[in-house]
């Protein structure tokens, strides 16, 4: 079996054979992505301390059952959730992987699989934080910070599918305000650490309802300042800044909610049906995010410039 193994935390997975899975069950890998947490956890300076290595990464993947899995037949086509990385174990960045019944979400017909799998946790995220976590409610203003992620692609999309009112797409660059645009904002604004941010996002949206921020830092302390009474921020990362200069007063005029988010709250039955929401929305063309196929063969370079920037959207390793 060809996969990509971690050797040394901190360093590039190197490719070749290894041994084959062994577990519940099986799958044939279609699509595996390297996402932050990956790039993260092999760093051994996550907060899940230096893994056991060597170990596969890939925290979640698309394939098809190589046999029968609980109440699913054999060649389902599934998405899957490893702990690889975060605990003892491999994951999907191989020909096959082994899975658990409780972490495969079998996937709506005809969605492509190398979308699914780049789409995967980061749109679950978009979609939690404006469902459950925001509670956005038909017709209100979605502000949605670090717009040119894949996080951010999807909140802007999704929040229009979830029923937003309006939607302001905020970014670093003018290429990614100009796709956000594409995909149905009906406002941008350039992030471009001027002192009037929160002007000109409060000119855009005409007052928020919801701020999506995967940034922190000044833009999301801006667009807090633009909230409407009762309006929420849901923070997701800290891309931008570790923490971020909230004034009291504004909390406080206005009853605002600020709120955290991260996957891992989630138990597998509400991760699956957030999965499986947005790959029907995948299947039936309303959302998709930048992304680049690439072969397995050619993860150590794939793996290098997802780290350093260079990659067009998130890489997808295809086996």
């Amino acid at each position: 079996m060809i996969a990509a193994r971690i050797v040394v935390p901190g360093r590039a997975p190197e490719v070749g054979e290894g041994p084959e899975p062994a577990g519940e069950g099986l799958v044939d890998v279609l699509a595996a992505p390297i996402t932050p947490l990956d790039v993260l956890c092999a760093s051994g300076t996550s907060y899940f301390g230096t893994p056991a290595t060597p170990y596969v990464p890939g925290v979640q993947g698309v394939g098809t059952l190589a046999g029968p899995l609980g109440d699913l037949a054999a060649g389902t086509a599934v998405w899957f959730a490893t702990t690889a990385g975060t605990a003892p174990g491999d994951g999907s960045m191989a020909q096959r992987a082994a899975v658990g019944a409780d972490d495969v979400v079998a996937l709506p017909p005809g969605v492509d699989p190398v979308l699914a799998a780049a789409l995967g946790l980061s749109a679950v995220a978009a979609w939690m934080c404006l469902t459950r976590r925001g509670r956005l409610a038909a017709g209100e203003t979605v502000i949605v910070l670090g717009a040119g992620g894949i996080v951010g692609q999807a909140a802007v999309q999704l929040a229009r599918l979830a029923g937003a009112g309006r939607v302001v797409a905020c970014a670093r660059s003018a290429s990614a305000l100009e796709l956000a645009r594409s995909r149905g904002a009906d406002a941008t604004v350039l992030l471009d650490g001027g002192d009037d941010l929160a002007a000109r996002l409060a000119d855009a949206s005409g007052g928020a309802d919801l701020v999506i921020d995967p940034l922190s830092g000044d833009p999301a302390a801006a667009a807090l300042s633009t909230l409407r009474p009762g309006g929420r921020l849901v923070n997701l990362g800290g891309s931008a800044a570790e923490s971020s200069p909230v004034s009291s007063a504004t909390l406080r005029s206005r009853s605002l909610d600020v709120l955290g988010y991260t996957n891992a709250s989630l138990d597998a039955a509400t991760r699956g049906e957030a999965v499986l929401a947005v790959c029907r929305f995948a299947a039936e063309h309303r959302l998709t995010v930048g992304h680049e196929r690439v072969p397995l063969a050619d993860a150590t370079d794939a793996w290098t410039r997802q780290c350093d920037g260079t990659a067009r959207g998130r890489i997808v390793l295809v086996p």
